[in-house]
C-alpha cells in the first residue's frame, strides 16, 4: 500500500511539481493551496496520511498555525517548509510539534530523503527488543507507541520524540552526543548551528515533566551531548 502525504503550499507549480515527483516514488499524495484546503483534506484523510508537509507562508494563515491545530488532534509526522534565511521559523516550527524542517529552495531530493528517513524511524520495527520500558513512573509500549505517566494519562508525544525517547531508555546512563541522537531521530548529523534537537529535548523534557532548568531524566553533559539518569525496566506486561 503506497504511503498517503498531505502537501499544503500557495504556489501551484511547486505543488504540481511536488506531486509529480512523490508519485513517481510510490507516493499518494493530495494537495491544499491554503489553509482552509488542507484542514479539510486533513479531516478527510487524517486516518489514511502518514505524514504532512507544511508550507510555513500562505495567504489566509501560516504553517505555524497548522502545526498547532494538527498536533491537538494528531502525532502524524510534521516536515515544514521554512525561509532558509530564518531561523526563527525553524525553531517556533519544532516548538509547535513539527518533527523536521526544509529550507527553501530545496531540492526534491532531499525532500524525499527526509520523508524516507521519518517513516522508516516511525515504522521501525522492534522484533526481538522489549515491548515495554518503565522509568520514573512512566510506561513506554513500543508496538502501541505510546507513554503513560504513574496516573495513566497519555503523554503527548510527535514520532520523533517518540523515536527520541527510546533511544535515550534503550541507552540509559550512556552519553550520548548530538550527533547520534540527530542521526537517529532524523537521519543526518546535527550541524554546530542546527539548535533542532536542543528544541527536540527542552519539548520532550517538558512532557515528561522534567524541570528545564535542573532537569532530572535527560541531563545535559556539557560539551559531549545528554544522558538519560532514570532507572530504566523492561519487558513485562503494561
Amino acid at each position: 500500500m503506497m504511503r498517503k502525504i498531505l502537501i499544503v503550499d500557495d504556489d501551484q507549480k511547486t505543488r504540481s511539481l511536488l506531486k509529480t515527483y512523490l508519485e513517481k516514488n510510490q507516493y499518494e499524495v493530495k494537495l491544499a493551496h491554503n489553509g482552509e484546503s488542507f484542514l479539510t483534506e486533513f479531516q478527510r484523510y487524517s486516518e489514511e496520511l502518514s505524514l504532512v508537509i507544511l508550507d510555513v507562508m500562505l495567504p489566509d494563515t501560516d504553517g505555524f498555525a497548522l502545526c498547532k491545530t494538527v498536533r491537538q488532534k494528531s502525532n502524524i509526522p510534521i516536515i515544514m517548509l521554512t525561509a532558509s534565511s530564518d531561523d526563527t521559523d525553524r525553531i517556533v516550527g519544532l516548538e509547535l510539534g513539527a518533527d523536521d524542517y526544509i529550507a527553501k529552495p530545496y531540492n526534491p531530493r532531499e525532500l524525499l530523503a527526509r520523508i524516507k528517513a521519518i517513516h522508516r524511524r516511525v515504522g521501525s520495527e522492534t522484533a526481538g527488543a522489549p515491548r515495554f520500558y518503565r522509568f520514573a513512573g512512566f510506561t513506554m509500549d513500543t508496538v502501541e507507541r505510546s507513554v503513560v505517566d504513574a496516573a495513566g494519562e497519555l503523554i503527548a508525544l510527535t514520532g520523533m520524540d517518540f523515536q527520541l525517547l527510546k533511544y535515550f531508555v534503550e541507552h540509559p546512563g550512556d552519553i550520548l552526543d548530538r550527533n547520534v541522537l540527530s542521526e537517529e531521530t532524523r537521519g543526518r548529523d546535527a550541524g554546530p548551528l542546527d539548535r533542532s534537537l536542543d528544541v527536540q529535548i527542552s519539548r520532550l523534557r517538558l512532557r515528561l515533566h522534567d524541570d528545564g532548568k535542573q532537569p532530572q531524566l535527560i541531563k545535559t553533559v556539557r560539551g559531549a551531548g545528554y544522558v538519560f539518569s532514570a532507572d530504566v525496566s523492561s519487558g513485562g506486561a503494561a
